[in-house]
């Protein structure tokens, strides 16, 4: 969720927790790591004795193996607790008395779901908005002015029917699209036209209604698919929520220092970071290299960092921290009407950090529209309908087992047709006559109906594949091919322009160009390091 200084967006005027006060300076990271550590009451744990430290180093592997018993009895457990219990019930309960609900989701202007209607496909939004809070607010979270409606932060969440895995789509805000109603502009404009479009006398819940099905729409034509349903996160209940699962693990490239607007000032390297440090690593843009690209990779990461978090067994086990994230995830939270947050949390008990993938939407490049403004092209629709269709597809089969190769014959039992198609002259009776050298019989030759093939072609009869695969072995390279053209008995050969006679290997054909590669997803469990 982005807030530079000169930004705007909605979020509640709840009050922030009053250990954090950047006004008065910051702790020294160790400081800040211990703090973590800290348990409720304050109080750090002791030390441990370096003997001891030493001692747990020679205990290292049973450790390990312990550990992962109790990863495997976690998420048994989970499932009981969720499922077969009343816990599940109850943690849904409380999630439903404190989460907001939005008419999100339009009846016209939403796409099928095509061939995946079992599968999910949620909106995310991160919804910038200082309106309703203080300027002691303000200040904490170095959140500058507030100018208006703001929803930079938006990613499409698909869920295979499954629930075998996740994957995260991110759209830049500057993405240049068509908004129904509106023509191209800025992505980030969808929710602010479609919050105009409501009466100014209508309460404020229908306003931002409006802005939730444009969005829901612009989206919709975007990708081709149905958006099934909606959820916002506001400012404040992200840096909450960063803070209940105390503190997500985060691994830079380089130190940063963007105290001048986003108030991001790391190290190098892996440390924990939570509620006003959260909020700034992932709204920083200032001074990366690829500016709200890298943005985005860093909202990426810090969602797969919580999701860990949330995955681990400090959490699976821990129906106190369990209730905690769930109250502190709904506050926090507007979805829409219909979406049932304990169904999603089911529906995706399978899911492990290996099988959440975080991506952005295939884009073109930075550019410029008519008034100046500085956009960035995406792909066009063919290739962002693809990309998204590929990822609703179901998994794809394993492939069949390679067949045998088929059997094949003495050449003198094999009747050759020999068609030129290389627009060399003489060249079928060249090859005419070094198929009867080799103990073929070549029962004609002539011209082919073109003179550019290409590649040299076997083509048979059903059932003459063994005479087919004869003729082949003699020519390598050629390919073999089944013909209605072909009669009974007797195979064909056209002699393309990589024929270099009977015995030879053909010419290799240069490859086709290739398409620009397409990103590697990055998964949860990825943790490597970032700008």
């Amino acid at each position: 969720m982005s807030r530079d200084r000169n930004e705007h967006g909605g979020a509640s005027g709840r009050p922030l927790p009053a250990r954090l006060d950047p006004r008065a300076g910051r702790a020294p990271r160790a400081t800040r790591a211990q703090d973590a550590a800290a348990d409720g009451a304050g109080h750090r744990p002791p030390r441990e004795p370096a003997d001891r430290e030493h001692d747990a180093r020679d205990r290292g592997r049973p450790r390990r193996a312990a550990a992962a018993v109790a990863r495997a009895v976690a998420a048994v457990l989970s499932v009981v607790l969720l499922g077969a219990s009343g816990w599940g019930w109850y943690l849904g309960r409380v999630a439903e008395a404190t989460v907001n609900r939005t008419n999100a989701i339009p009846t016209a202007g939403n796409s099928d779901a095509g061939d995946a209607p079992e599968a999910v496909n949620l909106l995310l939004v991160g919804n910038d908005s200082r309106a309703q809070l203080t300027p002691e607010q303000l200040a904490e979270l170095t959140a500058g002015e507030d100018s208006g409606i703001n929803t930079d932060t938006m990613i499409l969440v698909h869920i295979p029917a499954d629930g075998s895995r996740a994957s995260f789509v991110s759209f830049p805000r500057d993405s240049y699209v068509e908004i129904p109603g509106h023509g191209m502009d800025k992505l980030n404009a969808a929710y602010a036209y479609g919050y105009g479009e409501v009466d100014d006398s209508a309460p404020e819940t229908e306003r931002q209604a409006g802005g939730a099905q444009l969005l829901v729409r612009t989206i919709s034509l975007l990708t081709g698919l149905q958006i099934d349903h909606y959820a916002e996160v506001d400012l404040l209940g992200f840096f909450e929520l960063s803070s209940v699962v105390g503190g997500v693990q985060v691994n830079l490239c380089e130190p940063v220092d963007d105290s001048e607007f986003s108030g991001a000032v790391f190290d190098a390297g892996v440390q924990t970071i939570e509620g006003a440090e959260a909020l700034e690593f992932v709204r920083q843009r200032h001074g990366l290299p690829r500016g709200d690209l890298d943005r985005i990779v860093r909202q990426q990461v810090f969602i797969a960092g919580v999701l860990r978090k949330i995955l681990s067994e400090d959490v699976l086990l821990d129906l106190g921290k369990q209730r905690q994230l769930v109250e502190a995830a709904s506050q926090s939270l507007t979805i829409d009407q219909d979406l049932v947050l304990l169904d999603l949390a089911q529906q995706m008990q399978s899911v492990t950090a290996g099988s959440i993938e975080f991506q952005t939407v295939p884009i073109v490049g930075d550019d410029r529209d008519d008034d100046g403004r500085s956009i960035l092209r995406l792909e066009d629709e063919d290739t962002l309908h693809a990309f998204f269709a590929e990822l609703s597809a179901e998994p794809e089969e394993a492939p069949p087992a390679t067949p045998e190769a088929p059997a094949t014959v003495a050449p003198s039992d094999v009747s050759v047709e020999v068609y030129n198609g290389s627009g060399i002259s003489g060249l079928a009776a060249e090859a005419a006559t070094s198929l009867e050298d080799a103990g073929f019989t070549v029962t004609s030759t002539g011209n082919a109906d073109s003179s550019d093939y290409a590649r040299t072609v076997v083509r048979h009869a059903p059932g003459d594949e063994a005479l087919a695969a004869t003729l082949a072995a003699a020519i390598p390279g050629a390919t073999t091919e089944e013909s209605g053209d072909a009669s009974s008995g007797t195979v064909q050969l056209v002699l393309g322009e990589d024929f270099n006679g009977v015995g030879q290997q053909t010419t290799p054909q240069a490859p086709a160009p290739a398409s620009p590669a397409a990103e590697t997803p990055r998964t949860a469990a990825d943790t490597s390091c970032i700008n």
